[in-house]
């Protein structure tokens, strides 16, 4: 290793000293008890419960995917993509934050997503918590491999070392950091790592704007591509049968503009409703210590997503104007790796090594949410809730549930050992799946109390199974089909959940008070 790629990983490792020692610190109150691992005793703050939701919802996939979207066709799918995100975060935190908070207190004072569904229709054979579960480890899984492959790409394409020993290597921190610090050290973390991603994203928006000379050279750059600065058209690389773009003197071939409709663009924006079924989300709903700072925490979170958003999809249009032809940068998985060439060419070795703890850390904030929210799925819910019929021993569940973990960690190596992975296609399949599964069934059970259990199973069942579906048998007919999955997915979860409560039996008596309770009536 060179002199400045040293100076690049020394830095890197004292960021993850820090991220070790803050689980070290919350490890104590983590061991207490199941509540205290899974949910933090309900402590959260708004200020920590505001930014590790967002950098837990993120992930490393805002620094590597996004940019790497907007540097291989441009605008309009990375902006209305941030556009639709930023939506859903604003409303998520406006309409479900508070009712959720007060909610799942009311209904048995759940402490995970399954627990509060269930208890929510008074479940004595647990159905709902047995499907939530399931839905949870299968997208989940899916989810903690997009950010095992964001630590194989960022550290094989930094210091020139094998993918696959690198993503192992990301993986095992990952595992050894939730083992030791649960939910408290996780949201802890979190913080501190969505203020890093932040501070990443400014440092190379400011200065890859000055190097492209100014902000009016980047976007005359990007103008000079068919489709490529348009928030109607998207811009079509001209690849080679391997998928790598064609380059003719050191210039990159486009094709002609691609069309961006209008079902396109809605389709896009429902990336949105994902943050509407998104459980480490809704965890910090569940979480913060007090209803009445809700407020200020939709607030930070609003801002945060805004500012991080809009510089990730501006970084990957400084890229195509500063390394319009960098061989690293000429495929779709390729292109993700614009935020780690951009951060190598502009700083100074060691202020490198901590902007990439910038991608570290937002792959750690989602990763270590993702593992730990599918190990307390199946522990606190498949295990205890129904296995044992809520008889087991507290440690005995956590012990389970670290089991469980590892074994998440397994599949997830496996989903992520092809180095070809394209982060953004695989978070998006994930996206999809927890955003039609739980956010229809979520948003009816918090605001219309006419739901029945029927009908949360019927819409959970078919929006879940209507994402593979649609994913791997309607998408590839094109057309019409071609739409994002999770924007059908989820309008056809809300048409059952609709249809089958209304044709089956009405809420008990005690549901429907539980519910005007938890509304304020």
């Amino acid at each position: 290793m060179s002199g400045d790629t040293l100076k690049i990983l020394f830095a890197m490792i004292g960021y993850m000293l820090v991220v070790i020692g803050i689980g070290l610190y919350f490890a104590k109150r983590a061991q207490a008890n199941s509540e205290n691992y899974f949910l933090g005793g309900r402590s959260l703050g708004p200020w920590v419960a505001a930014m590790s939701a967002e950098a837990s919802d993120m992930s490393g996939w805002l620094l590597m995917g996004l940019p790497g979207v907007a540097y291989w066709c441009g605008l309009a799918d990375a902006a209305w993509t941030a556009v639709g995100l930023a939506l859903g975060t604003y409303v998520n935190w406006l309409i479900v934050a508070k009712r959720l908070r007060r909610y799942s207190a009311v209904s048995g004072d759940a402490i995970t997503v399954p627990d509060f569904l269930s208890n929510r229709f008074h479940e004595d054979r647990k159905i709902i918590l047995a499907i939530s579960a399931i839905f949870i480890l299968i997208f989940f899984t899916v989810y903690a491999a997009s950010c095992f492959v964001t630590c194989g790409k960022l550290f094989s394409t930094l210091f020139g070392l094998s993918y696959h020993s690198m993503m192992i290597a990301g993986a095992v921190f990952v595992v050894v950091y939730t083992f030791i610090g649960g939910f408290l050290a996780e949201s802890a973390s979190d913080f501190m790592q969505a203020v890093v991603m932040v501070i990443a994203l400014l440092t190379i928006l400011i200065l890859g704007t000055s190097a492209a000379g100014g902000l009016d050279a980047v976007i005359a750059n990007a103008k000079e591509i068919p489709g490529y600065f348009s928030m109607t058209s998207i811009a079509t690389p001209e690849t080679d049968a391997a998928g790598v773009q064609n380059v003719v003197g050191g210039i990159p071939q486009f094709g002609g503009a691609g069309s961006y409709g209008l079902l396109t663009i809605i389709s896009t924006l429902s990336w949105g409703l994902g943050d509407f079924g998104v459980p480490p989300v809704l965890l910090r709903f569940m979480a913060i210590r007090k209803e009445e700072e809700l407020k200020k925490s939709r607030s930070i979170a609003t801002v945060w997503c805004f500012i991080s958003l809009s510089a990730a999809v501006m970084i990957g249009l400084i890229g195509r104007a500063l390394f319009p032809a960098e061989t690293s940068l000429l495929t779709a998985g390729g292109a993700e790796n614009v935020f780690v060439v951009l951060s190598q060419a502009l700083l100074p070795a060691v202020m490198a090594g901590v902007i990439m703890a910038g991608i570290l850390a937002a792959t750690i904030s989602s990763s270590d949410s993702y593992l730990l929210i599918a190990a307390s799925a199946f522990a606190k819910n498949i295990y205890e809730g129904i296995m044992k019929k809520n008889q087991a021993d507290d440690k005995v569940v956590m012990k389970v549930s670290r089991i469980v973990l590892l074994l998440i960690a397994l599949i997830g190596i496996v989903i992520a050992w092809d180095e070809n992975s394209v982060i953004f296609s695989i978070v998006s399949f994930a996206w999809a799946g927890f955003g039609a599964t739980f956010g229809p069934v979520m948003l009816f059970s918090l605001f219309w109390k006419r739901i029945n259990r029927a009908g949360a199973i019927a819409g959970m069942l078919s929006g879940g199974i209507m994402v593979f579906v649609w994913n791997r048998f309607l998408s590839p007919l094109g057309g019409v089909f071609a739409i994002y999955e999770l924007f059908p997915a989820f309008v056809i979860s809300c048409i059952v959940i609709v249809i089958v409560s209304l044709c089956t039996k009405e809420p008990s008596e005690q549901i429907i008070k539980e519910f005007e309770q938890a509304a304020g009536k």
